[in-house]
C-alpha cells in the first residue's frame, strides 16, 4: 500500500474547488492511487518528460499530477498539482498550463 502525500501547493489546489468537487477528487485519489499507482490504466498514465510530474490521474474533467517515490521501507505517491480541463486547455490554480 502506498502513502498519499500532498505538497502544500497541491493541497491549496484542492481547496480552490467546491466541496463536492473536492470529494470527487479526493475519493478518486484514495481509490486509484493507494494500490498500484504505477500501473497504467484508462484513467492513469505516465507522462512524457515535463516540469510538473511523472504521472497523471484523470477524474472526469479534473487532473491529478503525481510522482511515485519508493524509499527503503516507504512507498509514497506525492501529489504535486491538481487542475481541470476545459475543452483541450488545462488549468491549474486558475492559470492555463502547457505540459
Amino acid at each position: 500500500m502506498f502513502e498519499i502525500d500532498f505538497t502544500p501547493t497541491s493541497a491549496r489546489h484542492v481547496r480552490n474547488y467546491r466541496k463536492f468537487e473536492q470529494k470527487v477528487i479526493l475519493d478518486a485519489i484514495e481509490q486509484q492511487l493507494l494500490y498500484e499507482p504505477n500501473v497504467a490504466t484508462r484513467n492513469r498514465k505516465p507522462l512524457d518528460e515535463n516540469n510538473l510530474a511523472n504521472w497523471e490521474l484523470r477524474v472526469d474533467r479534473y487532473r491529478v499530477f503525481y510522482d511515485i517515490i519508493i524509499e527503503d521501507d516507504r512507498q509514497i505517491v506525492k501529489i504535486k498539482a491538481i487542475g481541470h480541463k476545459q475543452h483541450n486547455i488545462l488549468y491549474i490554480d486558475k492559470q492555463e498550463v502547457q505540459l
